[in-house]
Parts: C-alpha cells; structure tokens; sequence
C-alpha cells in the first residue's frame, strides 16, 4: 500500500475587498489537487462568509500582532498569502523566514523586506511580492512585451504603463466620474509622496500639490479620454525593466479628468492633512471646513465645476459628523464613503494601458497594449479579480512546482510571468495589442 503524500496546505492572511476573487480560485483549487485552505482574519464572520460551505477549507480568528499565533498558523502551512495592510507584511516576513514557509503579497517591497533578502536565498524559499495588479500584472505584461520587442532587436526609447481602478461608464452617475473598489484610506492619501519619473531625458520630480493635473491624458481605446497623474517612483522600476536609458519612463494612475480637478483642489485646501485634530462631536461638515479653511488661513477659492464637486461630498452640508477626535483626512474619507462607494449592482472597471515607443532595422514603431476588466458587483469586482488572480496563480504554480525561484522576487522574470499571464487569459484577464 502506497504511502499518502501530505496535503499541501494555503494559509491565506486577510479576508477583505480585495480577497474575494483569490478565495474563490483558491477553493477551486484545492478541490482539483486535494490542498487544503485556512483563511484567518481578525472578523471570523467574514472570513466565513468568503469561504462558504466549500470542502478542504477552514476558516480561523487570528492577532497577527501576537507572535506565537502568527507562529502556529504559519509553521501549520506550505504557503502563505499576506492581503493584510502592508505595514503588517513584516510581522509575517519574519514569521515565515524562521519557519521555512514560501509568502506571497500584492505589496510593493518594504525596506525591511528587502533587507532580507539573503536570508530568503539562504533559508531556500520563496518571497513573492508586487503579485496583484498594480503592481504585478503591470511588470508582467510590460516585462513580456520589452522582451518580445527585444528579441527582434529593437530599442526602447519611450515608455509609459497607465493603470486605473474606475467606474465602469454604465455605473459612472456622479459628478466625479469615480467609485471606490478598494482600500477608502489608501485613495485619501494617493499620491502624498509625490513623483520622480524621466520624460525627454529630463529627470521631474512632482510634489503632491502638483500632481492631480488634468491636462495630462491618454486615450483608451473605446473609452475616450482619462487623465493621468506619475505614480510613486518610477525611476526604480526603469532600472528593474532595463530601461535605465529610455528618455521616457513614466507609471501612472488613471482618473476622470474631473476627479483630478475635484482632487487638486482637495490637496490644495489641505483636506487630505493627517496633523490637525478637530472635535467632531456637534460640528457640521459646513463648521469643520470653514474652521479648517481658518486654521490653515486658506480662502474657499475653488471654481464653480470645484465647488459642486467638493458639495457633492457634503463638505458644504449642515449634518452633524459626530464621531469624535478625527483629521481632516478622516472626515474627507468619511465624506467620500458616504458618498463614492459602489452600490449592491455597480460594476468598476480597471483599465491598464502600456504605451512603447522603439525602434527597429532603422524604423520608428509604436506598441499599445490595453486590458479592460469589469466587475460584476460590488462584492465581485474587477479590482478584487485583478489583484487576487495573480496571487491564486502564483500560489497554484509554486505548490504544483511549476514555479522553483527561490528568494526575494517580484514577477519581472520569464518563469513567473509566463505561466501567470497564460492562466490569465483563461480567466478571461486578455491584453490587447496594436
């Protein structure tokens, strides 16, 4: 009588927006190979709720501040899968190095991860991270066209890679041309380090107060017109895509022209301030702003189309906040929950658009590559599919060993990102190219 091979186990850390469509890939999964799926999450209810009734998984209450939990839950599995705030990701790091266990994350790359890496190479596993949307499926689909276009002895000289989570344009009814499909907070403080990025040959630097521009646009086939704004650091990732020498490096966000109108005044009048306390027990969103507006001894000069986005948020109303000590930033995230969440039949959109311009045998050529992915609902989103796909995936590929990197990685590499983007497509995540 053959000997069983141990069931391969998943432990997945976050059962939030963004975990759905990986928690339904992952059931499916486990079901096919006989693996076996913890989903742990600080509100067990919803950690049920995503799980269901489905075979092989199991659902937990975990602190992922308490040490031996984390080392319990983690040393229990094969692999782990982090969709908790990225300033937890560490904890789990470190976990997962002294337990031998593989850890992927949709995170950017923190300092303290990356000075880990050795020790990853040296424990012989595997840390993926950047394995969401953006980033993730951006370094993926970009690192397999420069390759392509590379093999056939061509020159990058332009690069662009534009990403947005939007409105599908059949749920888009407010004045923003906007709704949130992800982390609230993380939208407040988009943008608050500012920009570096190479156009021309010339290095530019963008601080917050000049980033919402919307004069910048880019056309999406079939969608008309969005604006974009330089996201983070892409100086970075110019040299992790060996383009180091293209005159033109830029990553960006999409957004509606008028939200990078509405957002620029926003940023101005210091609304997204994280410093300044006000006592919001029997203040008005109209008093808080005006005695904000006094604090910062700032004028409420927005233009008529800013004033009637800013009123939309009910930054002119007379309801009374009530919810005690906040920030400007909390009470304008308590204003854009209240009113740019995705309703019960809303369906988002995520849009990702690379734009090369190169040269090849002595001619001039011009690649777009353009993904359009819409959601269902508000619970079965396209932000939810293109940031948990790439995780499921991954997850599946390593437990079947069909990806065998060890060490610190994000998916630049032929061998991640190949298998990845060929599941992709059958999950119906399709670029198209002209």
């Amino acid at each position: 009588m053959e000997d069983q091979k141990p069931v391969k186990k998943i432990l997945l850390l976050g059962a939030g927006k963004s975990a759905t469509a990986l928690i339904e890939y992952l059931k499916k999964k486990c079901l096919a190979y006989n693996w076996f799926l913890t989903v742990a999450d600080h509100n067990l209810e919803l950690a049920q709720s995503k799980l269901g009734k489905a075979p092989n998984t199991t659902s937990a209450v975990i602190d992922v501040n308490d040490a031996e939990q984390r080392k319990t839950f983690i040393q229990q599995a094969d692999i782990v899968i982090s969709m908790l705030p990225a300033s937890l990701h560490f904890l789990v790091a470190q976990t997962c190095i002294r337990a031998g266990r593989h850890l992927l994350t949709a995170s950017y790359i923190d300092p303290a991860i990356h000075a880990l890496a050795a020790t990853i190479q040296q424990n012989d596993i595997l840390f993926l991270c950047e394995m969401g949307l953006d980033p993730g499926i951006d370094h993926m689909s970009a690192m397999r066209l420069i390759h392509t276009i590379r093999k056939k002895g061509g020159k990058i000289h332009s690069f662009y890679s534009h990403c947005g989570g939007l409105v599908a344009p059949e749920s888009d009814d407010n004045p923003w041309h906007y709704k949130i499909s992800w982390n609230p907070r993380n939208i407040i403080l988009a943008g608050k380090a500012g920009a570096i990025y190479i156009e021309n040959d010339l290095e530019a630097k963008l601080p917050y107060e000049l980033l919402f521009d919307e004069a910048r646009r880019v056309e999406i086939p079939g969608y008309g017109e969005y604006a974009w704004y330089p996201n983070r650091d892409s100086l970075s990732y110019s040299k992790l895509y060996g383009l180091e020498n293209a005159a033109t490096f830029i990553r960006t966000t999409l957004r509606h022209p008028d939200f990078c109108l509405g957002w620029r005044k926003i940023v101005e009048l210091k609304l997204t301030d994280e410093q300044e306390r006000y006592n919001t027990g029997h203040l008005t969103y109209a008093s808080f702003f005006k005695e904000h507006l006094a604090r910062y001894r700032l004028a409420d000069d927005a233009t008529p189309k800013q004033k009637a986005l800013l009123a939309y948020l009910g930054l002119y109303d007379n309801d009374i906040i009530g919810k005690g000590i906040l920030t400007a930033a909390d009470i304008l995230q308590n204003c854009a929950e209240s009113k740019l969440m995705l309703r019960p039949e809303d369906r988002d959109m995520v849009v990702m658009m690379h734009e090369m311009g190169y040269e090849e045998n002595g001619y001039k050529k011009k690649v777009q590559s353009t993904l359009v992915v819409k959601g269902t609902n508000n619970i079965e989103t396209a932000m939810a599919k293109t940031v948990g796909l790439p995780l499921g995936i991954a997850t599946s590929l390593i437990l079947q060993g069909k990806i065998q990197l060890r060490g610190l990685h994000i998916p630049v590499l032929p061998e991640i990102y190949e298998p990845v983007l060929k599941e992709l497509r059958k999950e119906g995540i399709v670029f198209q190219e002209e």
